[in-house]
């Protein structure tokens, strides 16, 4: 069983008999003919190549061995969460590929099975075997011999629980979050395992470091962190964003009625459009930070400078006398 952890985180050799060839040799003004080159020799010391063995003429007892090289036989295939562990009793994906790749490079899938136990029948020879659980995969070479055969493979797995929350332990709606789920390294060489995943979901993965990015709402808040999995453990992570949700309201006077109908536009401190809606009363979730918050309505645009701090939701009123611009 998986045990549990809590981690916060803010010319190829070529043997040719030469053939006679005529070639031009300019000697003065006379041009002789090449003599025939002669044929190459074996080393003396070399052996003579043995005569090629007589086939044997197929009997009763050859055509038996050759049919149970045929006939298919069984295969049990299970799989671990690390040595150690229990088997997996379900969740598991099985395929087996024939290890010879087809003339378009391709190994061709023979089998495939989605029960934790899988009992399959297969003619004798080599093969791969790949096992899914979740997120975490892994790929084994597999022979297949007359008689019956078994494998077990140690995925040596873990898994991960995301959560994030605001500073100061202020709860996130679920809705608004999600995660991403990379491997470990550069921007340039990252490799996406898993997309929007939910907070609270448990994903299974091949031990090891992951960069995860956390999404807050769809703008600019954002956190990333590198995280290890354990093999045979539940690692349960919390992100931290500085960030918070506000609304937006355009008023003739303070704490009145929202004016309907305003083209709302939210710039950053380098004058970017992170937000644009229409509306009486739009929300977003903004990163901490310095912004304008500009209202339109009809000809008219008004305007508020705004600093965003990390908290619970707020409202942002513009005052249709008080900020206003061309």
């Amino acid at each position: 069983m998986l045990s549990f952890k809590r981690l916060i985180v803010g010319v190829a050799l070529t043997a040719a008999l030469f053939a006679p060839v005529s070639t031009p040799i300019a000697l003065g003004q006379e041009a002789v003919e090449m003599p025939p080159l002669p044929r190459p020799r074996p080393d003396r010391n070399e052996p003579a190549p043995a005569p090629a063995a007589p086939q044997a003429a197929a009997t009763p007892a050859t055509e038996a061995i050759s049919a149970v090289a045929r006939t298919p036989q069984s295969v049990t295939l299970t799989a671990r969460i690390s040595q150690n562990g229990p088997s997996i009793p379900d969740g598991l994906i099985w395929r087996v590929f024939d290890a010879m790749p087809d003339a378009s490079g391709e190994m061709a899938l023979v089998a495939k099975s989605e029960d934790g136990t899988a009992r399959l029948d297969l003619p004798p020879g080599d093969y791969v075997v790949h096992v899914a659980y979740g997120r975490a995969q892994l790929s084994e070479p597999l022979s297949i011999t007359p008689g019956g055969n078994s494998k077990v493979i140690d995925l040596e797995a873990g898994a991960l629980r995301l959560n994030s929350a605001v500073t100061g332990d202020i709860p996130i709606p679920a809705t608004q979050l999600k995660f991403d789920i990379f491997t470990a390294g550069t921007d340039a060489n990252r490799v996406l395992i898993a997309e929007g995943v939910p907070p609270n979901d448990i994903v299974t993965l091949n031990a090891g470091t992951y960069h995860i990015v956390s999404h807050f709402g769809t703008i600019n808040a954002v956190v990333r962190a590198d995280l290890r999995v354990e093999a045979g453990e539940l690692t349960d992570a919390t992100l931290f964003h500085h960030a918070s949700e506000v609304s937006f309201k355009l008023v003739s006077e303070a704490g009145g009625e929202a004016i309907a109908d305003v083209e709302w536009t939210i710039l950053s401190a380098e004058g970017a459009t992170v937000f644009s809606n229409r509306g009486a009363f739009p929300s977003a979730v903004l990163a901490q930070g310095d912004y304008t918050v500009l209202a339109k309505q009809g000809e008219q645009v008004y305007n508020r400078e705004v600093e965003i701090l990390p908290g619970g939701s707020r409202e942002i009123e513009v005052l249709t006398s008080v900020y206003t611009g061309g």
